[in-house]
């Protein structure tokens, strides 16, 4: 188990290793184009890019690092208990989700006092700058994450369907081997695209997602005088960090109160998840819009006065709408529900209609979580324009602590089917 165990561990890191050199060379670049094209605040801007390039390598790599050593423990203690294997790649997808989420929160936050001290030093005689021009270049910081989710996204998720397509091709249908035989060399490589592709580039991506939509509502809490003199400003950050509570206590559900010893009941308690911790943050988010926001603020870019309830909708509604896209994907991709159920009948007429009907419920999934977006946008543009639409998408991203935890126990457990049928255990 061990011997297997490395081997995806090596895989992992090779991969990794030669991924970010690329994106290191990519990332040098950039940052001297970006310090040579924004005016006189370049250097700001490109410091706060390669902060959050940093940040988003660092979590990956580290949701990485767990992982490949996770895998095999899990193996291990499925051997005598369902539930405690559960527990550990729970604990280990855990990693990725607190880690990434508590770096970028904290990191943002460092930036800003930094910035706060240097770039706001009104005691020197600093002329045209304010809070907008401060917020404006720490937006690199979002600028950064999403550079590097360009490459580890794409880079891993091309891999991960390259080994695990090739994989199946060579030993399921030319030499009819089971899923992770040991006579299939490939299947390494297929385990090491899901820690690289599903844990590192899933990381970077959602990484990015959550700069970038903190950046936004900064830059235009900047145009806010009001939201300014009451650190109003703050509100953003403190959406992801209510969330990391949320979610650290949601977690115990299924770690400590729900035993999970079957199938069905590991299926319930990653489901439970997602519901517990949408249900937790909405009365959170309405503390949090009550507590630290001023009861009405101008917008002065938009011409528009705003109220904290108004906030506190925005983000409920991006947060509930980001659990029914969740729902809804779940239903049209589980095997437990008609749709997959029905596609799988179609495999014993042939593979045409396989194909045909697998395409068309494609399609057809998106329909629901499309319409939940553009409703999301259009309520929240009407109720506080581009700040209610930047407050969504962190209601969206506000239980993402957990929801990286549960993307970070899918490989940790496919890991270790591998390595467990790799073994022949």
């Amino acid at each position: 188990m061990e011997m297997i165990a490395k081997l995806i561990s090596d895989g992992s890191d090779t991969f990794l290793k030669t991924e970010y050199i690329s994106i290191g060379i990519f990332t040098v670049i950039f940052a001297i184009i970006i310090a040579a094209v924004v005016d006189k605040e370049g250097y700001y801007t490109t410091f706060s890019f390669l902060l959050g390039a940093i940040t988003s390598i660092a979590s990956g790599y580290i949701g990485m690092w767990i992982a490949v050593r996770a895998n095999v423990r899990t193996s291990k203690v499925c051997n005598s208990s369902l539930e405690n294997g559960f527990v550990v790649a729970f604990r280990g997808g855990a990693v990725l989700g607190f880690c990434l989420v508590g770096m970028g929160l904290l990191n943002m936050t460092l930036l800003i006092m930094l910035y706060k001290k240097m770039f706001l030093n009104f005691d020197q005689g600093v002329k045209n700058r304010g809070y907008v021009e401060l917020f404006e270049v720490i937006a690199g910081y979002g600028l950064g994450g999403s550079a590097i989710a360009l490459f580890a996204r794409v880079g891993g998720g091309i891999y991960t369907k390259a080994a695990d397509v090739g994989a199946d091709l060579v030993g399921k249908v030319v030499e009819n081997l089971d899923e992770d035989s040991i006579q299939n060399p490939g299947t390494i490589a297929d385990n090491v695209g899901d820690n690289v592709g599903d844990i590192a580039g899933m990381g970077a991506d959602l990484f990015g997602s959550l700069a970038e939509s903190t950046c936004a509502c900064l830059v235009i809490s900047g145009t806010s005088t009001e939201l300014i003199s009451q650190s109003g400003y703050y509100y953003p950050l403190l959406i992801s960090a209510s969330g990391i509570i949320i979610c650290m206590f949601t977690s115990l559900f299924a770690t400590n109160l729900i035993k999970a010893d079957s199938r069905d009941k590991v299926y319930l308690s990653l489901n439970l998840q997602l519901l517990i911790s949408t249900v937790l943050m909405t009365p959170t988010l309405w503390y949090c819009a009550h507590a630290f926001l001023p009861e009405t603020f101008k917008l002065e870019k938009a011409h528009l006065t705003v109220t904290n309830t108004q906030c506190f909708w925005c983000t409920v509604i991006g947060l509930w709408s980001g659990y029914v896209i969740g729902y809804v994907t779940n239903y049209y991709t589980s095997g437990s529900y008609a749709p997959v159920q029905k596609l799988a009948k179609t495999c014993v007429q042939s593979a045409a209609t396989n194909i045909i009907n697998g395409l068309s419920l494609g399609y057809y999934s998106t329909f629901i979580p499309v319409c939940m977006l553009s409703l999301t946008i259009f309520f929240a543009f009407t109720m506080a324009d581009m700040y209610g639409i930047a407050l969504s998408a962190l209601g969206m991203l506000s239980t993402l602590s957990i929801g990286l935890t549960i993307d970070g126990y899918g490989p940790i457990a496919d890991n270790a089917g591998g390595i467990s049928e790799m073994c022949d255990l």
